[in-house]
């Protein structure tokens, strides 16, 4: 059995099997529902305008409302908001269907798709909370917790490579109403065991009571919500660079693709780099816990610009796919590391808010950037979308190294090297 297996076996026991299954299938719907909605209204209603519309309603509803998700999941506990947002969200998704099959006017339609986007339950970055708290409440070993990021964010990639795919392959096979009529269907099933794991009410994935939330006795008033870290506001907008190289790639990518006459090989290549980033972020677990997280992310961002560079000239298929694999190797680095990060810093009562803002920032960088970028593609040709990624490759690096970034409660050094926590409390303290 080798080290890495042994970490991930480790970080797989912290909730049991059964966890990251839930978890996976109830994240697997907001990965389906974006192109799910661009293709099942444009399909019914004939126009793309509409389809990118309604897509992008979706996105703005995700941005804004996802850091709210999570802050009430902070306040209130992860069991009662998942259960709302899971089936508001299943709702408001079958609602679009309806809505898309009875051919409604577009500002109904654009209205239920930010319905739809406001109400995802953020079953990603809970599910980050989460393994870090049943990290913490063991040894909570930085390695450990590195490793339960890492997990996670390799689930993340895999739900986004798996998506789309089952998104086209029901519209290829069936209509893509059928795709998010499942998505509605995991989000009832998969949203409502996510919430119902016991590891839920876990000490540490929410609030500061001796379960997570303080009791009214405890606390007849609510005390001042602490305060982020300057460095905080420099990891989220990284992170919306990061998802501005997502949606450049995928502009440039279906550009080229459709250049060369090969539409359909978009979604491959694009998923031929989500598996790449993947296997990265798995191997993330072999990295020396002495070189710190700001290190890696000046790293990451210095082999995003590297990597990313040779898009510019790529004009065949079979350089395009090697280009965007080798390009995949530095995306989860750079995501995890962020992810990594944040946990370190943040306030303890403010950790799911912070991790659902992580996410969203990546939603509204790629939704932004795609938008614009594909314009700049039809205009110039696909380097030209190339351009907006590597221009955003090279922000990052900016970001990375005026970034001053201290773990709370330590001495300003390039990485945590304790189990203490973000908010300087000890691991096993239940926080």
């Amino acid at each position: 059995m080798t080290a890495v297996t042994a970490t991930y076996r480790q970080v797989v026991a912290l909730g049991g099997p059964l966890l990251p299954v839930v978890s996976f299938l109830g994240r697997l719907p907001t990965a389906m529902c974006q192109l799910g909605s661009l293709l099942l209204v444009a399909e019914t209603s004939g126009s793309l305008t509409t389809a990118g519309l309604v897509g992008g309603a979706l996105a703005a509803g995700q941005t804004v409302a996802g850091p709210l998700i999570g802050r009430l999941a902070d306040r209130h506990g992860q069991r009662p908001m998942v259960l709302a947002a899971c089936w508001a969200n299943a709702l408001a998704v079958t609602a679009l269907v309806v809505a898309s099959l009875v051919h409604l006017a577009t500002l109904p339609l654009a209205l239920t798709g930010l319905l739809a986007g406001a109400s995802v339950p953020q079953i990603g970055p809970l599910a980050r909370t989460r393994l870090v708290a049943l990290a913490r409440r063991g040894r909570g070993e930085p390695k450990l917790i590195n490793a339960a990021l890492s997990f996670e964010g390799t689930l993340d990639e895999v739900s986004f490579v798996l998506g789309p795919a089952v998104v086209g392959l029901a519209a290829a096979v069936a209509h893509p109403a059928v795709a998010l009529s499942l998505a509605a269907v995991l989000l009832a099933v998969c949203g409502t065991a996510f919430a119902l794991h016991p590891t839920a009410s876990v000490p540490g994935a929410r609030g500061t009571g001796p379960h997570g939330g303080a009791t009214r006795a405890a606390r007849p008033r609510r005390p001042a919500r602490p305060r982020m870290p300057g460095a905080v506001h420099g990891m989220r907008a990284s992170m919306a660079l990061q998802g501005a190289m997502f949606g450049a790639c995928q502009a440039g990518i279906t550009a080229l693709t459709e250049r060369l006459h090969q539409p359909a090989q978009a979604g491959l290549v694009y998923a031929a780099m989500g598996v790449m980033s993947a296997v990265a972020g798995l191997s993330l677990a072999l990295v020396p816990a002495r070189i710190g997280l700001p290190t890696r992310w000046r790293a990451a961002a210095v082999a995003l610009i590297v990597l990313s560079v040779p898009l510019l000239f790529v004009r065949s298929l079979w350089a395009l796919y090697l280009v965007v694999v080798v390009l995949g190797v530095a995306f989860a680095p750079h995501l995890i590391t962020l992810f990594g990060l944040t946990e370190r810093v943040v306030p303890a009562t403010r950790l799911a808010e912070s991790m659902a803002f992580l996410t969203s920032a990546v939603v509204g960088g790629q939704a932004l950037a795609l938008a614009a970028s594909g314009r700049l593609a039809d205009a110039h040709g696909p380097s030209a979308a190339f351009a907006v990624a590597v221009g955003a490759a090279v922000l990052i690096l900016c970001v990375a190294v005026g970034a001053r970034v201290t773990p709370r409660n330590a001495a300003p050094t390039d990485g945590p090297t304790s189990a203490t926590s973000a908010a300087g409390v000890p691991a096993g303290s239940g926080r």
